[in-house]
């Protein structure tokens, strides 16, 4: 069900809103593999965020550290808004712990190194001259603990010409070729569906430091792990780019109608569209058995995908025409009972009630004490046969700051109310 464009979204009665009929979270325990391992988060936005909420959902213990008064800038982008909390904020922050702390203050600063001694680690996204200036750059945050992980997600990386530009996702997105090769070809360059150079920049930083934990545990050495969203992004068009530095062949936007797979696009049906994708000589064969016609698949001059790129364009129309005739239900019906992959191409509130999802315990309803739940996106991976469970809801700005402050450092309550009443801790 979706709200009435006219209706603001914290004024809509209970049971109108897409998540009201998510389950709830899957009744099996958090994933604890990286138990014991404390994350100090001083990013903001979707990709660092995005890093550390991976981090957390595989066990780690999060302190997220925030601007007193404002906090992380996701918190504030909107709307939608979910009683007054960012959709997009609530999307990649569960299971960690907010500080709001003005580390800029003597106060302040002492505390923040302090929690960095008690980290094993910190996780930044500004830019190196940023880093330099607030003294959170590696160098500084390794005399401070040598063995620290210290882990940066930034527009160009560390090193560089461009080191120190301001980037977001829209601008790496248009850096790594994606947008050039994304959209219709008579179209302007159209950029992805969602932050996807953010989140895989998020990705690639939580398995560095995945990675740079074994290592630590090891030898005891720290680690530098500097993550760039423009590589990170480029690193995601690796066959095309790939492809053209060993042939010379520059592809253009065409719809994603020029895969290297002879047949793999969209197609239209009588009713809706469909993806279909006749990846091997086998595939092609099948096809051709479901729709009756098997000798078709064993021409010789179609046998092999590049005989079938040679003639690309007639196999596509013929396919086309042949699929109009019929429902997309049917057509993937009979493709199912012949193992041709094909599917549909859903919409986000098709995706929200799709039941294998569910089944999964891919997608749920997480309780927030005296507010609304909050739907999540689970991690996506099932360990010894299990789907992850969260551990606690995306955080108020500053909620935590008493439990970590006395729980990391130790601080008794006399000295937690000092810091608030000089105006270091929110």
């Amino acid at each position: 069900m979706l709200p009435p464009d006219d209706l603001p979204q914290d004024s809509l009665p209970p049971g109108s809103l897409p998540q009201d009929d998510l389950p709830p979270p899957p009744a099996t325990p958090p994933f604890d593999l990286l138990g014991g391992v404390r994350v100090l988060d001083l990013t903001t936005s979707i990709a660092g965020p995005y890093a550390t909420l991976l981090l957390a959902d595989f066990g780690a213990e999060v302190v997220k550290l925030e601007r007193p008064g404002g906090g992380d800038d996701s918190r504030h982008w909107g709307p939608p808004f979910l009683a007054g909390d960012s959709l997009w904020f609530l999307s990649v922050n569960r299971n960690k712990r907010s500080v709001a702390l003005d580390s800029t203050s003597a106060a302040g600063r002492a505390v923040f190194e302090d929690l960095v001694r008690a980290a094993d680690v910190v996780v930044t996204n500004q830019v190196p001259r940023v880093q330099a200036k607030l003294a959170m750059d590696p160098a500084t945050l390794h005399a401070l603990k040598p063995d620290l992980i210290v882990a940066t997600v930034t527009g160009f990386g560390l090193t560089g010409a461009r080191r120190d530009a301001p980037c977001y996702d829209l601008i790496a997105e248009g850096y790594s070729g994606v947008m050039d090769l994304t959209g219709e070809a008579e179209a302007p360059p159209q950029k992805i569906g969602t932050p996807a150079a953010d989140l895989l920049a998020g990705h690639d930083l939580a398995l560095s430091v995945a990675a740079a934990l074994v290592r630590k545990g090891r030898t005891g050495q720290g680690a530098v792990v500097d993550v760039s969203m423009v590589e990170s992004m480029t690193r995601f068009m690796t066959p095309r780019l790939a492809s053209y530095l060993g042939s010379g062949d520059l592809p253009r936007r065409s719809g994603a109608r020029d895969s290297v797979i002879a047949v793999y696009q969209v197609f239209d049906t009588a009713d809706a569209p469909l993806t279909l994708g006749l990846g091997n000589d086998a595939i092609w064969r099948r096809f051709w058995g479901a729709l009756g016609e098997p000798k078709r698949g064993e021409a010789a001059e179609h046998a092999t995908n590049a005989g079938r790129r040679v003639d690309r364009a007639a196999i596509v129309a013929d396919i086309q025409e042949r699929l109009l005739a019929r429902p997309r239900a049917e057509w993937l019906a009979l493709f199912e009972t012949h193992k041709v992959p094909a599917g549909p191409i859903l919409r986000l509130d098709e995706i929200a009630s799709d039941p294998a999802l569910r089944e999964r315990g891919f997608l749920y309803a997480m309780p927030r004490d005296g507010k609304p739940a909050a739907a999540q996106i689970n991690t996506g991976v099932h360990i010894d046969g299990a789907p992850n469970s969260p551990r606690s809801a995306p955080p108020d700005l500053g909620a935590d700051a008493d439990a970590v402050l006395a729980d990391w450092l130790g601080y008794d309550a006399d000295r937690r109310r000092a810091l608030r009443d000089n105006g270091a801790l929110g």
